[in-house]
């Protein structure tokens, strides 16, 4: 009978270790699939700001070049 006991608490023993070790992976399973959407969703943020900051770098360009260009046809409002 002590036999049988103790095969039956190593067996629920291993089951519950089993069911731990599933949870643990699918846990982080789902962490790497989170970060991998995060880091996704951070870069298209970058491309975004990357894109903002070149069109104001441009818009910046040629606001300066009209007004060089006013300077010298003496068209500047200053």
């Amino acid at each position: 009978m002590k036999k049988f006991i103790y095969s039956a608490m190593a067996l629920m023993l291993m089951v519950s270790v089993s069911a731990c070790r599933e949870t643990t992976q699918e846990n982080a399973e789902d962490s790497m699939e989170n970060t991998a959407d995060d880091m996704g969703d951070a870069m298209d943020d970058a491309g975004d700001a990357i894109e903002d900051a070149a069109e104001d770098t441009g818009d910046a360009i040629e606001d300066g070049a009209q007004e060089v260009e006013d300077e010298v046809e003496g068209n500047d409002d200053m």
